[in-house]
Parts: C-alpha cells; sequence; structure tokens
C-alpha cells in the first residue's frame, strides 16, 4: 500500500491537519502515532480531539496510560511509552473494537496487541517547528480513508 505525505510549517498546521482527518474517522478506527519525543504526537492528538468536537482540554496520558474524551465519536487516547510489558493483558482490544476512535502514541512498544488494519502516523522534526507527517495505512479502511484525506 502507498504512504501518503504532508509537511507542516508550524505546531497550528500540524493540528488543523489532525482536525480535518478526524472528519473521516469512524467508530473503531485506531492511529498509531510514531516519532521522537517533541515531535508533535501530542499536538496532532489535540487536532482530533478538535475536529471530533471534544471540549476538554487534551494532554498526554504518560502516567495513566488511557485517557478517555466524549464527543462526536469518544477518544480514547493511550500514551503507552511507560507500559513495562508489550504482552501484558491491559485491555487494549476493548479498546480497538470499542465505539470510539483509539490513539496510540509510542504504538510500537504494544506492536502484538494492535489490529492488523489500522492507521500508522509518522511525524518527524524537519525545521523549528515544521514537521514532515507520513502516513501509513494497513488495510482497505485505512487506504481508502487515506485518499479521501489527500485528493
Amino acid at each position: 500500500m502507498a504512504k501518503y505525505e504532508l509537511k507542516t510549517r508550524n505546531s497550528d498546521e500540524t493540528s488543523q491537519f489532525a482536525e480535518r482527518l478526524a472528519a473521516f474517522l469512524q467508530p473503531g478506527d485506531v492511529i498509531a502515532l510514531e516519532g521522537d519525543l517533541g515531535a508533535g504526537k501530542t499536538t496532532f492528538t489535540k487536532g482530533l480531539a478538535k475536529g471530533l468536537s471534544i471540549k476538554r482540554t487534551v494532554n498526554s496520558p504518560t502516567f495513566t496510560i488511557i485517557k478517555e474524551y466524549q464527543g462526536r465519536l469518544p477518544l480514547f487516547h493511550m500514551d503507552v511509552y511507560r507500559v513495562a510489558d508489550s504482552l501484558e493483558d491491559l485491555g487494549f482490544d476493548e479498546y480497538f473494537e470499542g465505539n470510539g476512535v483509539t490513539v496510540v502514541e509510542w504504538a510500537h512498544l504494544i506492536e502484538e496487541q494492535l489490529p492488523g488494519d489500522l492507521l500508522t502516523i509518522y511525524l518527524y522534526h524537519e525545521a523549528e517547528g515544521q514537521r514532515k507527517i507520513v502516513l501509513d495505512p494497513k488495510g482497505p479502511r485505512y487506504e481508502q480513508l487515506c485518499k479521501e484525506i489527500f485528493q
């Protein structure tokens, strides 16, 4: 499957792209976010939340692992950076198969537990405030989603 790429000039543009993506999301969608510390994973998630009409302040669930937000669709925001054992059963599948959108920061750390079909989004530092965003769809649902966003 093809990868899709765009560049943003600042955090506002990164957030705006995520907000636009949110309009295409459906219950059960899973987004894996990858990137270095400070690459914009939480900024991206804040944009998704805005696009899902979530009013609460979104911040990284680094120490709680999962935060839930209610909007047009529920948003399940996971940060698995501190999960000690990638095979520990923390009930992630209940979220992946649930009625909301699941966003997993540092998703590669629980790769064995992720569904086969998902959208992986890589965020890379380009220059001060600038990011390269690469979308890597796995499965027909996410391939179609990317085609719709990038048409």
